[in-house]
């Protein structure tokens, strides 16, 4: 599996996060990382470049931090131009369908205030519905997200954890629900075992 990470950050060299993410980043062979600030200082995005390393990898990381409820203005442009009508979406636009895509985010705020009653008042699921809509309207896989909380106040060890955490997630290749539960479903059937949808009150008792 091919692994591009498009990465959407202004200001890399003062960033605790992302800086470190993307420095293990360089370290893992099948993942290349794309510095989107870095390529276009002048915002003049190349979108044959853009479209072709799409078409080279099979699963896309975004990785960005969550400003203003969604990502830094670059990202945006970068939708723009490089999704194009006929191509991403539209009649004949199937570039994209069958890829998968991964949002990695970084928040200042802690994760209880991304709830029903804190202060940011929605879960991140609803929040990043836009993106989602997105990966779905090109065709592509919405898979789980990978985000990390409160990175305003994190020390060095939540930081070190969070690499670790941050490269099993978009490399895991059971990250899809779907072959998660197909893989589960093989393994549950090679050992003679059965899922049951209903459950019995026998089973109840081990849950």
């Amino acid at each position: 599996m091919k692994i591009l990470v498009n990465l959407f950050h202004t200001s890399l060299d003062t960033s605790k996060i992302n800086q470190r993410w993307m420095q293990a980043l360089a370290d893992c062979p099948g993942i290349y990382v794309n510095r989107l600030y870095d390529e276009y200082p002048a915002w003049n995005i190349d979108v044959v470049r853009e479209q072709a390393l799409l078409q080279a990898h099979d699963r896309i990381v975004f990785q960005h931090p969550f400003w203003w409820y969604s990502a830094p203005a670059l990202m945006k442009k970068w939708l723009d131009d490089v999704l194009t009508y006929g191509w991403a979406y539209g009649p004949g636009g199937t570039a994209l369908q069958g890829k998968e895509w991964i949002s990695a985010i970084s928040t200042g705020g802690p994760a209880e205030s991304y709830q029903a009653g804190g202060y940011n008042n929605y879960a991140m699921s609803e929040l990043l519905k836009p993106f989602q809509q997105t990966a779905q309207l090109i065709g592509m896989t919405y898979l789980p997200p990978f985000v990390l909380h409160g990175s305003v106040q994190i020390d060095t060890r939540g930081i070190d954890d969070s690499v670790t955490h941050y490269l099993d997630h978009i490399r895991d290749v059971l990250l899809d629900p779907r072959k998660r539960l197909a893989s589960l479903l093989d393994k549950m059937a090679s050992e003679g075992q059965a899922l049951s949808s209903g459950g019995s009150p026998s089973e109840a008792k081990t849950q």
